[in-house]
């Protein structure tokens, strides 16, 4: 899937470390307070060059107010300097503030496609304050995905548990609509797709080729043969039987009643002995649905990021937590991780090209 995408990589990036643009998010939330935590731990950019991308002001500021021992001097950091446009008041998201995040994100983006950068992670954004500011996107995904060129993208959150070393990948097949849509939204066509983006994510950026994937029904208890719901006998069984005959080097688990379809990956990942074979993925159809047991897991640590781009999209899986930003107490667990799993995509794709 990535091959021809990086086919315009200079020669001379493949010998380099990765190089990824950090993002500071909305101006008025944790984004500047979480990076500049994460940038004081060395063990962060050991492994890359990591170029911030955002307001100096803005940092320089968060640093001087804050005044705490554990961050980054920005002084000391490289920053492509975007200047805001408007003013900010910290815990309170804007148009001023949507705007300004919304220019750290072009800038990203266009400076990555044209090859300065291997990778973008990106900050917490509030997608009110970017329609505040005139942008109506449902997300950063969506826009990675529209100034990238593509439409076959997708949402995978990703976490590695502290007790057991044991990865969750977890895939939505919608994200963010509303949920009486969600119905109308699913096909089998779209499943497809979806799938499609998680074997080859599996296979070419975490090297598992004859993987196993569970997948979500729908309804309650996957329908209950037609009693609460016929999405499953309607068409989702049958999709996913014709999928098995097609990828018979899969083990496709599903539809799994949503109620139960997490109980592994939670034994997986607080370290419950008697789990059998958690998957190596999971689909699920819906935001809540996927995201509830993630966040509820992997609050601290799960990493959101894009796949489908030609590019590494990585994102630490919170918002911008405006009731707490400014007071010295975000957490910048999510972030180091974020940077982590950049790091370690780039590695993987830079690799494959040196091979061919």
């Amino acid at each position: 899937m990535y091959q021809a995408n990086l086919d315009d990589i200079k020669d001379y990036r493949r010998e380099k470390r990765p190089r990824l643009a950090l993002t500071l998010g909305d101006p008025a939330g944790i984004g500047p307070e979480v990076i500049l935590k994460a940038l004081a731990d060395l063990e962060v950019s050991q492994n890359c060059d990591l170029v911030v991308v955002g307001s100096r002001d803005l940092l320089t500021r968060t640093y001087e107010e804050l005044n705490l021992e554990y961050l980054a001097n920005p002084a000391q950091l490289s920053v492509i300097d975007v200047p805001a446009v408007g003013d900010t008041i910290t815990g309170t998201g804007n148009a001023a503030s949507g705007a300004a995040s919304f220019a750290y994100m072009e800038c990203a983006i266009a400076k990555t496609l044209a090859g300065e950068f291997d990778g973008i992670v990106t900050g917490p954004i509030a997608k009110s304050a970017w329609k505040a500011a005139g942008y109506n996107y449902p997300g950063q995904t969506e826009l990675l995905a529209e100034k990238s060129g593509v439409d076959r993208f997708g949402m995978l959150f990703v976490a590695r548990s502290p007790f057991t070393d044991w990865t969750l990948r977890a895939l939505l097949a919608t994200t963010h609509i509303p949920l009486r849509q969600v119905a109308d939204a699913l096909t089998p066509q779209l499943l497809t797709k979806k799938l499609d983006l998680l074997v080859e994510c599996l296979e070419q950026d975490f090297g598992i080729e004859q993987g196993r994937i569970a997948i979500a029904g729908l309804n309650p208890h996957s329908g209950e043969m037609g009693q609460l719901g016929k999405e499953e006998i309607d068409w989702l069984i049958p999709w996913l039987e014709q999928e098995r005959q097609k990828r018979p080097h899969l083990q496709l688990d599903g539809p799994i009643p949503p109620d139960t379809m997490w109980v592994k990956p939670g034994q997986a990942w607080y370290g419950n002995a008697d789990v059998q074979h958690p998957a190596d993925g999971y689909l699920a159809l819906y935001h809540d649905q996927g995201l509830i047991p993630v966040k509820l897991m992997a609050f601290d640590r799960a990493v959101n990021t894009t796949i489908g781009l030609p590019f590494v999209r990585t994102s630490p899986d919170h918002g911008t937590a405006f009731d707490i930003a400014g007071k010295g107490i975000a957490d910048a667990t999510s972030m180091k991780e974020a940077i982590a799993l950049a790091v370690e995509l780039v590695n993987g794709r830079l690799a494959a090209i040196k091979k061919v």
